[in-house]
């Protein structure tokens, strides 16, 4: 039987997209956020659907080489020190995983969640006015040379393993296809069928206008509790009131884990800070988004602007933005982009959810009603749609084909 009333918690694109699916379903929604919609992690992103994006940081090697990226002040990882102490519990279950036969596991359980993202996105807003967001896109990854692309063979052989196999080009051809590039720039790896967001921040907002034109209703207010009936949840408790319901999602990014603590439930959750800066009326962009290796950055052309993302920190949810990695960032875009000018520049630190073992949690928490859609990473953009679908075919009772194991928010229970 049916539940009659799900409420969302967060109201990023996870959240949205669960909303909107659950609403053409036939369910009662409500989704409740403490801010405006979209304005968290779905809002800094570089903006691609990366449906190629499967490979964990936590590749093999990693163990051995952080130090170094640490030490590198030219290295886009950052850590702020003093929350070192706190961080290493989580780090050491994080570097657990730093090998191939994890990577490799991790990698599948990617595939499921983005492989298809151009088509989830599609799915989710045809024939509405969130359509106009989604752009159709190729993807390229900038090398210097074809020696350091051979250098990545580990992520490509996962890349192909899930079915993404690049088109190459190089030499001059390169700044014929990309005039904005550095000519230190010799290869792109060219991946077809991909996409983009023009604005991200302003696609979860029409996403939320969908779901109220479809009878659904959003909440601004700031969740406390869940109320539990025989050990399954039967309201939630906010600052704007008490919401009777059936079931519950909670996708509300890093500050999932303490509401998952109110169900018993310790999830390995930190924060990455991730940052990005916006070229606004830059004079050069580039045809198509791209990751630019050496700078370890994603550059695309979006209605903002040229936005470039991609710098990482560890330091916890302080919002303080560190000098470091903005300036770093900056050095990064004027090597590759030496050309391109911009009227103005505008900074953004956020907050992405990094489980210790890089996998999203998705399912139902025990028997209790109450649903996990969060932990995404570097992948909530590209991976929301499909992970609010996979959530609104669990409520609903609905078989899925894929494959849900590797997200089951119990794991961490097990000590996963």
């Amino acid at each position: 039987m049916k539940s009659k009333h799900v409420v969302i918690v967060g109201a990023g694109i996870v959240g949205a997209a669960s909303a909107i699916w659950l609403r053409r379903a036939g369910f009662e929604v409500t989704l409740i956020d403490k801010g405006e919609p979209g304005m968290g992690a779905s809002y800094g992103n570089g903006c691609i659907l990366a449906s190629c994006s499967v490979v964990p940081v936590t590749g093999p090697g990693l163990i051995r080489k952080g130090p170094g990226y640490l030490a590198d002040p030219n290295f886009p990882l950052f850590m702020r020190w003093s929350y070192l102490p706190r961080l290493v519990p989580w780090l050491v279950r994080y570097m657990s995983h730093a090998n191939a036969g994890d990577t490799q596991r991790i990698s599948k359980g990617l595939t499921t969640i983005v492989g298809d993202s151009l088509e989830q996105h599609q799915a989710l807003t045809a024939g509405t006015d969130a359509a106009k967001w989604v752009k159709e896109s190729s993807y390229s990854f900038a090398y210097k040379d074809r020696h350091a692309f051979k250098d990545d063979a580990f992520a490509w052989g996962l890349r192909r393993d899930a079915g993404f196999v690049p088109e190459l080009v190089e030499g001059g051809a390169v700044q014929e296809l990309e005039p904005i590039l550095n000519r230190n720039i010799g290869l792109l790896a060219v991946m077809k069928n991909h996409g983009f967001i023009l604005n991200p921040g302003l696609y979860v907002q029409d996403l939320v206008k969908l779901l109220e034109n479809l009878g659904g209703r959003f909440v601004r207010a700031e969740v406390k509790d869940f109320e539990l009936s025989a050990g399954h949840v039967s309201a939630v408790d906010t600052t704007e009131g008490r919401f009777e319901c059936d079931k519950a999602v909670v996708s509300s990014g890093v500050w999932s884990k303490p509401l998952m603590q109110k169900l018993g439930l310790t999830v390995p959750l930190e924060a990455e800070r991730g940052y990005h800066i916006v070229y606004e009326n830059p004079s050069q962009t580039p045809n198509n988004p791209m990751m630019l290796a050496s700078g370890k950055f994603v550059a695309t052309a979006m209605n903002q602007g040229l936005r470039c993302a991609g710098v990482v920190e560890f330091g916890g949810l302080e919002p303080t933005p560190s000098k470091a990695p903005l300036a770093l960032l900056r050095r990064k875009v004027k090597d590759v982009f030496p050309n391109m000018t911009a009227s103005r520049e505008e900074e953004w630190l956020g907050f992405r959810p990094a489980p210790s073992d890089s996998l999203p949690l998705i399912g139902e928490v025990g028997n209790s009603g109450v649903f996990a859609a969060f932990g995404h990473h570097h992948i909530g953009l590209t991976g929301g749609p499909k992970t609010g679908r996979l959530v609104a075919d669990m409520i609903a009772g609905n078989h899925s084909n894929n494959d849900m194991r590797p997200f089951e928010p119990k794991r961490f229970a097990k000590g996963g």
